[in-house]
């Protein structure tokens, strides 16, 4: 899969490039211990940390970083970013704007009447045919004070602009400032094949199948590491 991005030759040099979720993986997860005192069990039990479905999710994809840092004042945001000319027409210049609260009006994620932000891009993405591009809210990050909107673009085709990523505002008391190279959206490829679904009862090898592996996982931990998890990046 190649996934091409592009952008107005003026920035080139200047906007952080989308990077590879793995290796924009958070502090706070390279700080936890991979194991704690569990009081419930009476003894240490893993951590997150060492969950492969976890990491392995945090790790998929790419992610789309703040181009600049972003200041926020109990709900207001503001920055300081000196851009040099655009040649491309019609092209954002600021890192962020908002659609009315009417928009999502009858939907869950309505707040009221707060604006909901969007995060302008300055990337365009290109994928292969045949797929589209699963925008959403970096995995397991319920650290950042906004939450992403998950969208769905045909980006085989839509490439010649930008996506554009909403969000809501999760704090609106957060007074501090958002660094260049946040984090704001996780993306994935994803094939546009209409999946069959097929549901059946196990066979009889299957269910033994089954009860062997349960076994096997109730009786050591890691089962799922070392006998069946694919390293990223590999088929």
């Amino acid at each position: 899969m190649k996934i091409t991005f592009r952008c107005d030759p003026a920035l080139i040099d200047l906007l952080p490039r989308p990077q590879l979720a793995k290796a924009g993986l958070p502090d706070w997860l390279k700080q936890m211990a991979p194991r704690v005192d569990s009081s419930l069990h009476g003894r240490s039990i893993r951590t997150v940390k060492q969950c492969p479905p976890f990491i392995d999710a945090m790790s998929s994809g790419f992610l789309i970083l703040l181009p600049c840092d972003v200041t926020v004042d109990a709900g207001r945001f503001s920055w300081d970013w000196a851009l040099p000319p655009l040649s491309v027409p019609n092209h954002p210049r600021a890192p962020l704007s908002f659609h009315v609260p009417e928009q999502l009006i009858g939907s869950p994620l309505a707040q009221g009447q707060r604006s909901t932000l969007k995060f302008n891009s300055f990337w365009t993405i290109e994928l292969e045919p045949g797929w589209s591009l699963l925008a959403m809210h970096p995995i397991n990050r319920d650290d950042l004070p906004f939450r992403l909107i998950t969208g769905l673009v045909d980006a085989d085709r839509f490439n010649d602009a930008g996506i554009n990523f909403p969000a809501l505002w999760n704090d609106p008391d957060f007074c501090g400032v958002l660094p260049r190279g946040t984090p704001v959206a996780q993306c994935l490829a994803v094939r546009r094949d209409v999946p069959e679904l097929v549901c059946e009862a196990m066979s009889s090898p299957r269910a033994e199948r089954f009860g062997e592996l349960a076994t096997q996982i109730l009786s050591a931990p890691g089962v799922y590491r070392t006998k069946f998890r694919s390293k990223r990046g590999t088929p």
